[in-house]
């Protein structure tokens, strides 16, 4: 239950569904442990007439009158002795069915309260359960985005989606059902029983003598339930984990025909929890006919010591139908505590998982509030950086400054930690130890939303949303700034444009999963037109053309020349083309800045650069020879 404590602000936060939904509950018992009583006085009016009538006293003194009708009779100030006025044995019968009568409608008008009570209870706690929930599926959400990169890094999409659903839903299944049936336990067994001590107690407490032996079982059996809740979530978060990869993965697992391997390894992973499930299911097949059967001894000790207590003359046969009725009432809530049990066991599980990422704490942290003008110089002051969770020492004493405007280009092998600079720049990490300054300022101290919405960023690893052409594009826009033309100029300048106009919808056309119908150039284009489409004022390139030919390449280039004006712009590639116009340029290796300068000036220098430079340079000849 330690768990579920993270629940008390949201229960405090609906604090007045839940007290009204305690009232109607409180009601609607109220009427329903009041409906047996009308059955008790109905039984005991039909066997007092029986025997009146067969001994011919047609004498209506020495009929007992239900208590019931007559405080009615008092309620609505009517006179009930000329309405008990009898001079013959059918006028005797013909109250007595009256009364009768009287006592269904009644019985009838208690249900009907009963129920529209149980109605409006439903409307309080369910619905509160339902607010809640929508709360909790947006804290976790919203926190998942404040966590660092390092975060998704550790743990799987599958486990991060089970977390903010299945866990989510059997959490809430605890805040309303659970906590409605427990209400519900504690009021009817309070009422009920105070009622049946008022008939007979020592009645009551033989009726009640199986109950300690039920709340043994639900202690013991509890903490199992609890366990194989707990290993249930993590097979079915290992499930989803499994589909999603598939799902996403689908073209290589296709191209290297792995569907069968797959559709075994699924086939593995769901047999393994089906056994866990049923394991979990056995324990409640056998925990509730357990209850019931505890249930129905009541009813049998019930029906033989009231039996005898009705032959001895110490209660009416009213009486024990009035017993028969409460312990068949209580039958259910104390039948759903075994239920109940397992939703509070399984939504304690489920919020534990709940609770381990929303008490993960962000690693970048926004430590300013004010609006940043951010003009877009850059400085790096013996940066060095390791990442946290393989401990690859990625940047080594990166030491280099940008001047707002100025156009930085940075080359090197696969892995010598030209991503992590842009990385660095996004703050997507915190350096291990030096400091970068944007503005000679701090990285840290700048607000994170000014610097993240100043940056136009093209990852290395295109991702595109499942939406339309033009809502990727104006992705990083604002809503007042959303518009076909910006969408078109950014579109043009991407030199994407004439692709998505030879499409039939144009701008409106959906994308599949990651802009699985486009080809890889053109994801790489459309993610350069949304970059470019804020207008922001410092401009990271993350090898974003290597999907593009030459000829491509150079239009796009030509075309962000004139974007890049004024603009503080990192260029990441492979490619010397890409770079050959850039104001600086570093050639990194082994995370270490091993040549800086610009292009004429490092190929006077003849080192790294010049070297990759002549190479490519022959590749291109020999493929314009072929």
């Amino acid at each position: 239950m330690r768990a579920l404590a993270h629940l008390n602000k949201y229960l405090w936060k609906y604090k007045w569904r839940l007290i009204f939904g305690f009232v109607f509950i409180v009601a609607s018992n109220l009427f329903g442990v009041y409906a047996p009583r009308i059955i008790r006085e109905a039984f005991d009016l039909i066997q007092n007439s029986i025997n009146q009538y067969n001994s011919g006293n047609i004498d209506t003194g020495a009929l007992q009158i239900p208590e019931t009708i007559r405080h009615l009779f008092e309620w609505f100030k009517m006179d009930l002795q000329s309405f008990m006025t009898v001079n013959s044995a059918e006028d005797l019968a013909s109250l007595i069915t009256k009364l009768s009568v009287m006592l269904g409608a009644l019985y009838l008008v208690v249900a009907l309260l009963k129920g529209l009570f149980l109605f409006f209870t439903r409307q309080t706690v369910i619905i509160m359960s339902r607010l809640i929930e929508f709360d909790l599926k947006n804290e976790v959400f919203d926190h998942y985005q404040s966590l660092s990169l390092a975060f998704y890094k550790r743990n799987n999409t599958g486990d991060l989606m089970n977390r903010i659903s299945e866990d989510v839903t059997k959490v809430r299944m605890y805040l309303g059902p659970a906590i409605m049936y427990t209400i519900n336990l504690v009021v009817l067994s309070v009422l009920a029983i105070s009622f049946m001590l008022m008939v007979n107690v020592e009645l009551t407490l033989y009726v009640l003598l199986p109950l300690p032996v039920l709340s043994i079982s639900i202690y013991y059996v509890s903490s199992l339930i609890n366990k194989r809740s707990e290993e249930v979530q993590r097979q079915q978060s290992a499930l989803s984990t499994m589909v999603q990869e598939a799902f996403s993965g689908i073209r290589v697992l296709k191209a290297f025909n792995r569907q069968r391997s797959s559709q075994v390894n699924f086939e593995k992973a769901c047999n393994t929890y089906k056994v866990l499930s049923l394991r979990q299911v056995k324990v409640d097949a056998l925990f509730m006919p357990s209850i019931i059967l505890l249930i129905g001894l009541s009813t049998i000790i019930t029906i033989y010591v009231g039996g005898i207590k009705a032959i001895e003359g110490e209660i009416t046969i009213g009486n024990i139908a009035e017993f028969v009725i409460y312990v068949n009432m209580l039958t259910w809530p104390f039948a759903s505590v075994g239920w109940v049990t397992s939703l509070v066991q399984q939504a304690a599980a489920s919020q534990e998982r709940i609770n381990e990422f929303l008490h993960t704490e962000p690693e970048i942290v926004n430590q300013s509030d004010a609006q940043d003008q951010i003009v877009g110089k850059i400085a790096f002051r013996n940066v060095a950086f390791t990442y946290p969770d393989s401990g690859i020492e990625a940047l080594k004493e990166i030491s280099f400054t940008i001047n707002q405007g100025e156009t930085l280009a940075i080359l090197g092998r696969t892995g010598s930690g030209k991503s992590t600079i842009a990385n660095l720049i996004c703050r997507n990490f915190d350096p291990s130890s030096g400091e970068i300054q944007i503005d000679n300022k701090p990285i840290s101290q700048i607000n994170l939303n000014s610097l993240r919405s100043n940056i136009g960023y093209v990852p290395q690893d295109v991702f595109l949303f499942s939406e339309t052409i033009a809502n990727n594009i104006g992705f990083g826009l604002e809503d007042e700034e959303f518009s076909e033309n910006v969408i078109r100029k950014a579109a043009a300048n991407a030199h994407v444009l004439h692709n998505i106009e030879s499409f039939p919808k144009e701008f409106e056309t959906i994308l599949g999963e990651r802009g699985i119908n486009l080809s890889g150039g053109q994801k790489q284009r459309v993610s350069i037109a949304r970059a470019i489409a804020p207008n922001p004022q410092i401009l990271i390139f993350d090898d974003c053309l290597s999907a593009v030919d030459t000829e491509t390449e150079e239009i796009i280039l030509n075309n962000l020349r004139g974007i890049m004006k004024n603009k503080t712009t990192i260029l990441i590639s492979h490619r010397v083309s890409t770079v050959e116009q850039a104001d600086q340029i570093l050639f990194i290796d082994e995370g270490r800045i091993v040549e800086t300068g610009t292009h004429k000036e490092l190929l006077e220098h003849n080192g790294a650069y010049a070297d990759l430079y002549q190479k490519q340079l022959q590749e291109n000849e020999s493929k314009e020879e072929v």
